[in-house]
Protein backbone atom coordinates (compact mmCIF):
# COMPACT_ATOMS: atom_id res chain seq x y z
CA UNK A 1 0.00 0.00 0.00
CA UNK A 2 1.40 3.34 -1.05
CA UNK A 3 2.27 5.80 1.74
CA UNK A 4 2.23 9.44 0.67
CA UNK A 5 2.11 12.96 2.13
CA UNK A 6 -1.22 13.83 3.72
CA UNK A 7 -1.36 17.49 2.84
CA UNK A 8 1.75 19.63 3.10
CA UNK A 9 2.28 19.83 6.85
CA UNK A 10 4.50 16.77 7.34
CA UNK A 11 1.93 14.05 8.02
CA UNK A 12 1.93 10.90 5.86
CA UNK A 13 -0.74 8.22 5.41
CA UNK A 14 -1.66 5.22 3.31
CA UNK A 15 -3.49 6.18 0.13
CA UNK A 16 -6.44 4.11 1.35
CA UNK A 17 -7.63 4.49 4.93
CA UNK A 18 -10.06 2.68 7.21
CA UNK A 19 -13.15 4.35 8.62
CA UNK A 20 -13.91 2.84 12.03
CA UNK A 21 -17.31 4.42 12.78
CA UNK A 22 -19.42 1.37 11.94
CA UNK A 23 -17.47 -0.77 14.39
CA UNK A 24 -19.27 0.92 17.30
CA UNK A 25 -22.59 2.25 16.02
CA UNK A 26 -24.97 3.00 13.14
CA UNK A 27 -24.61 -0.07 10.89
CA UNK A 28 -26.22 -3.04 12.62
CA UNK A 29 -24.61 -5.67 14.83
CA UNK A 30 -21.35 -5.02 16.68
CA UNK A 31 -18.43 -7.29 17.53
CA UNK A 32 -15.42 -5.65 19.15
CA UNK A 33 -13.23 -8.72 18.72
CA UNK A 34 -13.91 -8.92 14.99
CA UNK A 35 -13.43 -5.17 14.61
CA UNK A 36 -10.09 -5.32 16.41
CA UNK A 37 -8.94 -8.11 14.11
CA UNK A 38 -10.00 -6.00 11.14
CA UNK A 39 -7.89 -3.08 12.35
CA UNK A 40 -4.90 -5.39 12.85
CA UNK A 41 -5.36 -6.85 9.36
CA UNK A 42 -5.51 -3.33 7.92
CA UNK A 43 -2.11 -2.56 9.43
CA UNK A 44 -0.72 -5.82 8.02
CA UNK A 45 -1.93 -4.75 4.56
CA UNK A 46 -0.24 -1.36 4.94
CA UNK A 47 -3.47 0.54 5.57
CA UNK A 48 -2.27 2.72 8.43
CA UNK A 49 -4.70 5.66 8.20
CA UNK A 50 -7.42 5.06 10.82
CA UNK A 51 -10.39 7.41 11.25
CA UNK A 52 -12.62 7.75 14.29
CA UNK A 53 -14.46 10.50 16.26
CA UNK A 54 -15.55 11.19 19.81
CA UNK A 55 -19.23 11.14 18.77
CA UNK A 56 -19.09 7.55 17.47
CA UNK A 57 -20.66 5.50 20.20
CA UNK A 58 -20.56 8.14 21.62
CA UNK A 59 -16.97 7.78 22.87
CA UNK A 60 -16.80 3.97 22.55
CA UNK A 61 -15.21 3.92 19.10
CA UNK A 62 -12.18 5.87 20.27
CA UNK A 63 -11.76 3.42 23.14
CA UNK A 64 -11.98 0.47 20.72
CA UNK A 65 -9.43 1.98 18.33
CA UNK A 66 -7.13 2.93 21.18
CA UNK A 67 -7.07 -0.62 22.49
CA UNK A 68 -6.58 -2.07 19.02
CA UNK A 69 -3.49 0.01 18.28
CA UNK A 70 -1.88 -0.44 21.68
CA UNK A 71 1.80 -1.32 21.05
CA UNK A 72 1.27 -0.39 17.35
CA UNK A 73 0.87 3.36 17.74
CA UNK A 74 4.06 4.32 15.90
CA UNK A 75 2.87 2.61 12.72
CA UNK A 76 -0.54 4.33 12.69
CA UNK A 77 -1.68 7.67 11.26
CA UNK A 78 -4.52 8.33 13.69
CA UNK A 79 -7.32 10.77 12.96
CA UNK A 80 -10.23 11.72 15.19
CA UNK A 81 -12.87 14.44 15.26
CA UNK A 82 -14.68 16.65 17.75
CA UNK A 83 -17.47 19.21 17.64
CA UNK A 84 -20.65 17.13 17.38
CA UNK A 85 -21.93 16.96 20.94
CA UNK A 86 -23.86 13.92 22.15
CA UNK A 87 -25.04 12.84 25.58
CA UNK A 88 -24.62 9.08 26.19
CA UNK A 89 -27.88 9.24 28.18
CA UNK A 90 -29.71 10.79 25.23
CA UNK A 91 -27.65 9.78 22.16
CA UNK A 92 -30.23 10.85 19.59
CA UNK A 93 -29.84 14.49 20.57
CA UNK A 94 -27.16 16.43 18.68
CA UNK A 95 -25.40 19.72 19.19
CA UNK A 96 -22.35 21.44 17.69
CA UNK A 97 -19.62 23.17 19.70
CA UNK A 98 -16.50 24.81 18.29
CA UNK A 99 -15.74 27.12 21.19
CA UNK A 100 -12.03 27.35 22.13
CA UNK A 101 -12.46 25.91 25.62
CA UNK A 102 -14.40 22.97 24.20
CA UNK A 103 -11.66 22.34 21.63
CA UNK A 104 -9.12 21.76 24.41
CA UNK A 105 -11.54 19.81 26.59
CA UNK A 106 -12.44 17.49 23.71
CA UNK A 107 -8.83 16.87 22.77
CA UNK A 108 -7.93 15.84 26.33
CA UNK A 109 -10.84 13.40 26.32
CA UNK A 110 -9.84 11.89 22.99
CA UNK A 111 -6.19 11.50 24.02
CA UNK A 112 -7.28 9.62 27.13
CA UNK A 113 -9.74 7.33 25.32
CA UNK A 114 -7.27 6.62 22.50
CA UNK A 115 -4.53 6.00 25.09
CA UNK A 116 -2.04 8.10 23.15
CA UNK A 117 0.10 11.19 23.69
CA UNK A 118 -0.75 12.73 20.33
CA UNK A 119 -3.28 12.70 17.49
CA UNK A 120 -1.99 12.83 13.91
CA UNK A 121 -5.00 14.66 12.44
CA UNK A 122 -7.58 16.40 14.61
CA UNK A 123 -10.73 17.53 12.79
CA UNK A 124 -13.57 19.87 13.62
CA UNK A 125 -16.46 17.54 12.77
CA UNK A 126 -18.95 20.29 11.91
CA UNK A 127 -18.65 24.07 11.85
CA UNK A 128 -20.22 25.74 14.88
CA UNK A 129 -22.65 28.40 13.56
CA UNK A 130 -22.23 30.38 16.79
CA UNK A 131 -18.42 30.47 16.82
CA UNK A 132 -16.26 32.13 14.15
CA UNK A 133 -14.14 29.51 12.41
CA UNK A 134 -11.06 31.65 13.11
CA UNK A 135 -11.56 31.21 16.86
CA UNK A 136 -11.98 27.44 16.62
CA UNK A 137 -8.94 27.01 14.38
CA UNK A 138 -6.79 29.23 16.61
CA UNK A 139 -7.58 26.94 19.54
CA UNK A 140 -6.80 23.87 17.42
CA UNK A 141 -3.49 25.43 16.41
CA UNK A 142 -2.57 25.74 20.09
CA UNK A 143 -2.88 21.97 20.35
CA UNK A 144 -0.26 21.61 17.60
CA UNK A 145 2.08 23.96 19.43
CA UNK A 146 1.60 21.91 22.61
CA UNK A 147 2.51 18.69 20.77
CA UNK A 148 -0.87 17.07 21.34
CA UNK A 149 -1.83 17.21 17.66
CA UNK A 150 0.35 16.95 14.54
CA UNK A 151 -2.08 18.40 12.03
CA UNK A 152 -5.55 19.91 12.04
CA UNK A 153 -8.47 19.64 9.67
CA UNK A 154 -12.11 20.45 9.06
CA UNK A 155 -15.07 18.34 7.97
CA UNK A 156 -17.99 19.24 5.71
CA UNK A 157 -17.20 22.92 5.25
CA UNK A 158 -17.44 25.18 2.22
CA UNK A 159 -14.46 26.35 0.17
CA UNK A 160 -14.94 29.83 1.65
CA UNK A 161 -14.70 28.52 5.22
CA UNK A 162 -11.72 26.39 4.25
CA UNK A 163 -9.83 29.45 3.01
CA UNK A 164 -10.65 31.45 6.15
CA UNK A 165 -9.44 28.64 8.37
CA UNK A 166 -6.28 28.00 6.36
CA UNK A 167 -5.36 31.69 6.64
CA UNK A 168 -5.34 31.33 10.43
CA UNK A 169 -3.26 28.15 10.52
CA UNK A 170 -2.25 25.77 7.70
CA UNK A 171 -4.67 22.86 7.49
CA UNK A 172 -3.55 19.29 6.92
CA UNK A 173 -6.81 17.82 5.66
CA UNK A 174 -10.45 18.38 4.79
CA UNK A 175 -12.84 15.47 5.29
CA UNK A 176 -16.05 15.41 3.24
CA UNK A 177 -18.29 12.78 1.68
CA UNK A 178 -17.23 11.96 -1.89
CA UNK A 179 -18.16 9.06 -4.11
CA UNK A 180 -19.74 8.18 -7.42
CA UNK A 181 -23.10 9.23 -5.99
CA UNK A 182 -21.88 12.24 -3.96
CA UNK A 183 -19.85 14.43 -6.32
CA UNK A 184 -20.59 17.86 -4.84
CA UNK A 185 -16.93 18.42 -3.83
CA UNK A 186 -16.15 18.80 -7.54
CA UNK A 187 -17.83 22.24 -7.34
CA UNK A 188 -14.74 23.90 -5.90
CA UNK A 189 -13.70 21.96 -2.80
CA UNK A 190 -11.36 19.52 -4.53
CA UNK A 191 -9.76 22.35 -6.46
CA UNK A 192 -9.35 24.53 -3.35
CA UNK A 193 -7.69 21.69 -1.45
CA UNK A 194 -5.26 21.09 -4.31
CA UNK A 195 -4.46 24.81 -4.55
CA UNK A 196 -3.79 25.18 -0.81
CA UNK A 197 -1.91 21.89 -0.35
CA UNK A 198 -4.65 20.36 1.81
CA UNK A 199 -5.39 16.64 1.62
CA UNK A 200 -8.97 15.72 0.70
CA UNK A 201 -10.15 12.78 2.81
CA UNK A 202 -13.19 11.16 1.19
CA UNK A 203 -15.51 9.49 3.65
CA UNK A 204 -18.32 7.14 2.55
CA UNK A 205 -16.55 6.54 -0.79
CA UNK A 206 -18.76 3.47 -1.21
CA UNK A 207 -22.00 5.36 -0.64
CA UNK A 208 -22.46 3.96 2.88
CA UNK A 209 -22.13 0.48 1.41
CA UNK A 210 -24.75 0.95 -1.30
CA UNK A 211 -22.24 1.01 -4.16
CA UNK A 212 -20.86 -2.40 -3.11
CA UNK A 213 -23.93 -4.18 -4.43
CA UNK A 214 -24.34 -6.05 -1.15
CA UNK A 215 -27.57 -4.20 -0.26
CA UNK A 216 -30.22 -5.46 -2.64
CA UNK A 217 -33.39 -4.37 -0.86
CA UNK A 218 -34.37 -2.07 2.01
CA UNK A 219 -35.08 -5.08 4.22
CA UNK A 220 -31.40 -6.09 4.02
CA UNK A 221 -30.73 -3.31 6.53
CA UNK A 222 -31.04 -4.26 10.21
CA UNK A 223 -33.88 -2.69 12.19
CA UNK A 224 -31.42 -0.45 14.04
CA UNK A 225 -29.35 0.43 10.96
CA UNK A 226 -28.92 4.20 10.59
CA UNK A 227 -29.28 3.92 6.82
CA UNK A 228 -32.99 3.16 7.16
CA UNK A 229 -33.38 6.90 7.86
CA UNK A 230 -31.29 7.99 4.88
CA UNK A 231 -33.35 9.37 1.96
CA UNK A 232 -31.23 7.49 -0.59
CA UNK A 233 -32.15 4.14 0.92
CA UNK A 234 -35.90 4.73 0.98
CA UNK A 235 -38.78 3.97 -1.37
CA UNK A 236 -38.48 5.12 -4.97
CA UNK A 237 -35.03 6.55 -4.26
CA UNK A 238 -33.77 3.07 -3.40
CA UNK A 239 -35.26 1.62 -6.58
CA UNK A 240 -33.65 4.32 -8.73
CA UNK A 241 -30.29 4.10 -7.01
CA UNK A 242 -30.09 0.32 -7.29
CA UNK A 243 -30.20 0.71 -11.08
CA UNK A 244 -26.99 2.74 -10.86
CA UNK A 245 -25.37 -0.04 -8.82
CA UNK A 246 -26.36 -2.65 -11.41
CA UNK A 247 -24.66 -0.60 -14.14
CA UNK A 248 -21.50 -0.23 -12.05
CA UNK A 249 -21.50 -3.95 -11.32
CA UNK A 250 -21.67 -4.73 -15.04
CA UNK A 251 -18.78 -2.37 -15.71
CA UNK A 252 -16.75 -3.90 -12.87
CA UNK A 253 -17.36 -7.38 -14.22
CA UNK A 254 -15.95 -6.33 -17.60
CA UNK A 255 -13.01 -4.75 -15.80
CA UNK A 256 -12.30 -7.88 -13.78
CA UNK A 257 -12.83 -6.28 -10.38
CA UNK A 258 -15.64 -5.88 -7.86
CA UNK A 259 -18.06 -2.97 -7.78
CA UNK A 260 -16.43 -1.82 -4.51
CA UNK A 261 -12.98 -1.82 -6.05
CA UNK A 262 -14.21 0.08 -9.10
CA UNK A 263 -15.91 2.75 -6.97
CA UNK A 264 -12.86 3.21 -4.73
CA UNK A 265 -10.44 3.23 -7.65
CA UNK A 266 -12.52 5.96 -9.30
CA UNK A 267 -12.19 8.16 -6.19
CA UNK A 268 -8.43 7.56 -6.07
CA UNK A 269 -8.18 8.49 -9.76
CA UNK A 270 -9.68 11.95 -9.16
CA UNK A 271 -6.48 13.38 -7.69
CA UNK A 272 -3.27 12.45 -5.90
CA UNK A 273 -4.34 14.58 -2.92
CA UNK A 274 -7.45 12.44 -2.35
CA UNK A 275 -7.52 9.73 0.36
CA UNK A 276 -10.65 7.55 0.50
CA UNK A 277 -11.43 6.01 3.90
CA UNK A 278 -14.00 3.24 3.32
CA UNK A 279 -15.45 1.91 6.53
CA UNK A 280 -15.82 -1.76 7.36
CA UNK A 281 -15.77 -4.00 10.40
CA UNK A 282 -15.05 -7.23 8.52
CA UNK A 283 -11.74 -8.55 7.23
CA UNK A 284 -13.37 -9.93 4.08
CA UNK A 285 -14.45 -6.51 2.87
CA UNK A 286 -11.25 -4.84 4.06
CA UNK A 287 -9.18 -7.20 1.92
CA UNK A 288 -11.46 -6.57 -1.05
CA UNK A 289 -11.11 -2.80 -0.63
CA UNK A 290 -7.32 -3.13 -0.35
CA UNK A 291 -7.25 -4.29 -3.98
CA UNK A 292 -8.71 -1.00 -5.23
CA UNK A 293 -5.43 0.91 -5.71
CA UNK A 294 -4.40 -1.75 -8.22
CA UNK A 295 -7.37 -0.92 -10.46
CA UNK A 296 -6.57 1.78 -13.02
CA UNK A 297 -8.57 3.37 -15.82
CA UNK A 298 -7.98 4.70 -19.28
CA UNK A 299 -9.68 7.88 -20.45
CA UNK A 300 -12.45 6.01 -22.26
CA UNK A 301 -13.22 4.03 -19.12
CA UNK A 302 -13.40 7.18 -17.01
CA UNK A 303 -15.69 8.74 -19.61
CA UNK A 304 -17.93 5.67 -19.44
CA UNK A 305 -18.11 5.89 -15.64
CA UNK A 306 -18.96 9.59 -15.89
CA UNK A 307 -21.75 8.72 -18.29
CA UNK A 308 -23.14 6.09 -15.91
CA UNK A 309 -22.72 8.17 -12.75
CA UNK A 310 -22.73 11.88 -13.63
CA UNK A 311 -22.87 14.55 -10.94
CA UNK A 312 -26.30 14.53 -9.30
CA UNK A 313 -27.15 10.99 -10.38
CA UNK A 314 -28.21 9.78 -6.92
CA UNK A 315 -31.87 9.99 -6.00
CA UNK A 316 -32.45 11.66 -2.63
CA UNK A 317 -30.32 13.79 -0.32
CA UNK A 318 -27.32 12.17 1.33
CA UNK A 319 -28.59 13.02 4.84
CA UNK A 320 -32.03 13.56 6.38
CA UNK A 321 -33.09 17.21 6.13
CA UNK A 322 -32.06 18.15 9.68
CA UNK A 323 -28.50 16.90 9.16
CA UNK A 324 -28.17 18.51 5.73
CA UNK A 325 -28.38 21.89 7.44
CA UNK A 326 -24.93 21.42 9.01
CA UNK A 327 -22.90 20.46 5.92
CA UNK A 328 -21.01 22.60 3.42
CA UNK A 329 -20.98 25.58 5.81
Amino acid sequence: MKIKPLGSQGVTASQLGLGCMGMSEFYGSLNDEESTKTIHRALELGINFLDTADMYGPFTNEILVGKAIQHKRSSVTLATKFGIVRDPNNPMKRGVNGKPDYVKQSCEGSLKRLNTDYIDVYYLHRKDPDTPIEETVSAMAELVKEGKVRGIGLSEVSAETLRKAHAVYPLTALQTEYSLWSRDPEDGLLQTCAELGIAFVAYSPLGRGFLTGQIKKFEDLAEDDYRRHSPRFQGENFDRNIQLVHKLQSLAEKKGCTASQLALAWVIAQGDHIFPIPGTKRIKYLEENAGAPGVTFGKEELDEIDHIAPKGVAAGERYPSAAMGSVNK
